[in-house]
């Protein structure tokens, strides 16, 4: 049964992926008349890139679009249900985080398609998605025994996976953004004695919603994800003084955690009082992002595949 889901499951986000990349050159957006990618114009194009134009309304995807992305939500769920839970034992490990990340991260991306056209964050989440959903084939992860079963550690564990699937959907925002801006920072350059941009990575671009559009959900995300993992730490404190009789437990995993959520924390502080945006906040997301991973992924990572441990 698994290794059809596995199968199932990548044919379905390559399918996905497939379909975006062909579809990747739609007809840009304008703005006053002008095409983003259309030199001499400098100024339109970057307004069309921070603010939609009169003309630049992108279509949604199709109705067969959005069921083939649950038919693949629910194969990765049901694949990550088999192989992290079977018979009467819990299996899990750094490659399971990747793949439950992903499958979270795809979810969100989903209902986000809906009030938004994000096509160009899906030429990143589904082929991503793919090669997560079959990591666990080539690291099968580790027994966990005893406290699996608990109804504390139950209530942690989903919701440490959904902060972490909303903390990798901020991440691809971020790395977007990240792009775009640069995009739009070259669009201002003068053009004399300069190549033109790149037409393909400006096409992906042009898929994406306005810049300030972007900024708006990527911190949405944050404060979403900020909200569970506060909830995750408090959890995995209180899980472990029922477990160890001991509320903080020095290790990797705590350590990092405790320092994304404070980078996490100070970047929304920094937005409402400080007004930060544009590099110096997306910078400091995908930093923070990186911190996050390192607190199970990263030490899983070491312990499994590094040391070669099972514990």
């Amino acid at each position: 049964m698994a290794i059809v889901l596995y199968a199932l499951t990548a044919l379905l986000y390559c399918a996905l992926a497939v379909h975006g990349w062909a579809t990747r050159n739609p007809r840009l957006a304008t703005a006053g008349g002008a095409t983003l990618g259309q030199p001499g114009r400098p100024g339109a194009a970057a307004a069309a890139v921070l603010m939609p134009g009169p003309g630049a309304r992108t279509e949604g995807q199709p109705a067969w679009w959005h069921g083939l992305v649950m038919a693949a939500l629910v194969s990765h769920g049901m694949l990550l249900h088999e192989t992290i839970f079977p018979a009467d034992r819990m299996i899990f490990g750094f490659a399971f985080a990747l793949s439950a990340m992903l499958w979270l991260g795809v979810g969100i991306y989903w209902i986000e398609s809906f009030f938004f056209s994000l096509a160009g964050l899906g030429l990143i989440v589904f082929p991503v998605a793919m090669l997560a959903s079959l990591i666990p084939l080539a690291f099968p992860g580790t027994q966990i025994l005893g406290y699996a079963a608990r109804p504390l550690f139950k209530l942690h564990f989903v919701i440490a996976n959904v902060a972490y699937g909303l903390f990798t959907l901020a991440a691809f925002h971020a790395f977007l953004m990240l792009l775009a801006e640069r995009r739009l920072h070259g669009f201002t350059r003068p053009a004399t004695g300069e190549r033109a941009p790149d037409q393909w990575l400006g096409r992906w671009l042009d898929l994406l919603p306005p810049l300030l559009t972007l900024e708006k959900l990527l911190f949405r995300l944050i404060a979403a994800g900020f909200v569970l993992l506060t909830l995750t730490i408090v959890s995995g404190f209180l899980f472990s003084e029922q477990l160890f009789a001991r509320a903080f437990r020095v290790d990797h995993k705590t350590v990092f955690a405790i320092i994304s959520w404070l980078m996490f924390g100070g970047i929304l502080i920094g937005r409402v009082y400080r007004g930060w945006r544009g590099r110096t906040a997306l910078r400091w997301v995908i930093a923070s992002f990186g911190i996050l991973l390192l607190a199970y992924v990263g030490s899983r990572f070491v312990i499994e595949v590094v040391l070669h441990r099972l514990v």
